[in-house]
């Protein structure tokens, strides 16, 4: 699947199973893997991103059980050393958070991954585990992996972030969790992580100033988890139902995490024709059955913690603005040039390419609506995103889209193309 070619077919109609959510499903691994006692894990994403967090858990000494339907960590309430280096692949949320937990542990580990995270930064988790007291180095000035980490007794001290960011957050509540640790952020990002050190039995609060204030944990129990169905994976038919004329999915319980349901709220506020239905289910996360039919989109204005909590669908969601009437900014997203491409450059040569009018900003872009048209040759540059983006424009763009390095699909959404000849 490293290339890969789209055109329009009709309208997409039915139901569409996506994965378990990527977030959850890490964070459900490692978690569990600190924690005392079995917890099981029912409808956890098997991308390879996720793999990674399975793989490094199993390096660090924690029996991991696995039969297709159900997955058993067995936590011994600490880790061990490993025998060598762990390859995080393409993860980026596995690397980060694997440096906060390993930071507090009294043994040597050495984290790497694939040339793309080789290059992604890590400053911004290393620079304040280091201030905390843990060793770590790597390349450029300890910036990139391979990052080697000595960790053990750390000192507490709060940390008020300058950028909201889930991964910096959760390395730091990880690495705090013996000693205890204050952590705050400009804006709020996802907070699985939070939900489930409470559910795991750790005193967590968020005061009335905005910090969460974690007291010393020696202990977490184990945490049996439903993992609701990835709500990044659903954005995708949720942009393809709006544009594709002719179209209706469901797409059934779904994560609507309010702190990263932010792709409802932006395709509601381009008039999309978009049903929620809450359901029960157990576990700490919020739970809907999601409808999108075709609809007119119109341009909408993505700023603000709007786009925070929409950041990994503002690719897709740009997709959806090249179809809608009028003009779409996107901004205060300069996060999207540090995952695993720059996005904001990709989808900007990506539309052009398209024949639409847009225009890169250093936090974001502007987009003239109206329609997009092929045939266009797309490089997703091995971005999982990117390339499923302008899958979804290929089918409504006459012509459709090559997408080139599109094999990256699979770290995130596995079933991805089998979906959309389902849909069709």
């Amino acid at each position: 699947m490293s290339d890969l070619e789209v055109s329009p077919r009709g309208p997409l109609r039915g139901e569409v199973e996506v994965p378990g959510d990527k977030s959850v499903s890490h964070r459900s691994l490692l978690m569990n893997a600190l924690a005392h006692g079995d917890a099981r894990v029912r409808g956890l994403l098997r991308g390879e991103d996720v793999m990674s967090s399975m793989h490094a858990v199993q390096a660090l000494g924690v029996t991991v059980e696995d039969d297709g339907v159900e997955v058993i960590v067995r936590g011994k309430g600490a880790l061990r050393e490993p025998a060598n280096v762990i390859d995080c692949g393409n993860s980026g949320t596995t690397i980060r958070l694997l440096a906060g937990i390993l930071a507090a542990e009294p043994f040597f580990t050495v984290l790497t991954g694939d040339a793309s995270l080789r290059s992604r930064p890590m400053k911004r988790v290393a620079g304040p585990l280091r201030e905390m007291g843990a060793r770590i180095d790597g390349r450029d000035g300890g910036d990139r992996a391979p990052i080697a980490i000595r960790g053990g007794d750390l000192a507490t001290k709060p940390f008020d972030l300058a950028v909201a960011s889930a991964q910096v957050k959760t390395a730091l509540l990880l690495a705090g969790r013996s000693q205890g640790i204050a952590v705050r952020e400009p804006e709020r990002s996802r907070d699985h992580t939070e939900r489930m050190l409470v559910r795991m039995g750790a005193d967590l609060k968020l005061d009335g100033e905005g910090w969460w204030r974690l007291a010393p944990t020696p202990r977490l129990d184990a945490l049996d988890v439903d993992v609701p169905r990835d709500l990044s994976s659903a954005a995708f038919w949720l942009v393809a139902g709006a544009i594709v004329p002719g179209s209706e999915i469901r797409i059934p319980s779904v994560g609507i995490n309010p702190t990263r349901s932010g792709v409802i709220d932006a395709l509601r506020l381009m008039g999309a024709d978009l049903t929620v239905t809450p359901v029960d289910a157990a576990g700490a996360e919020p739970i809907a059955d999601l409808v999108i039919r075709h609809s007119t989109l119109r341009g909408a204005r993505l700023d603000g913690e709007l786009a925070l909590r929409a950041l990994d669908e503002l690719p897709v969601l740009a997709i959806a603005a090249a179809f809608a009437e009028g003009e779409t900014v996107i901004a205060d997203a300069k996060e999207l040039r540090v995952k695993e491409s720059d996005r904001i450059a990709r989808m900007v040569v990506g539309l052009r390419a398209l024949g639409v009018n847009a225009e890169e900003r250093p936090d974001g872009m502007v987009i003239q609506g109206g329609g997009a048209h092929g045939p266009a040759s797309i490089d997703a540059t091995g971005d999982h995103r990117i390339a499923m983006a302008f899958a979804i424009a290929g089918c409504v763009a006459p012509g459709g889209v090559s997408i080139a390095h599109a094999e990256s699909i699979k770290t995130s959404y596995p079933t991805f193309l089998a979906d959309l000849e389902r849909l069709r």
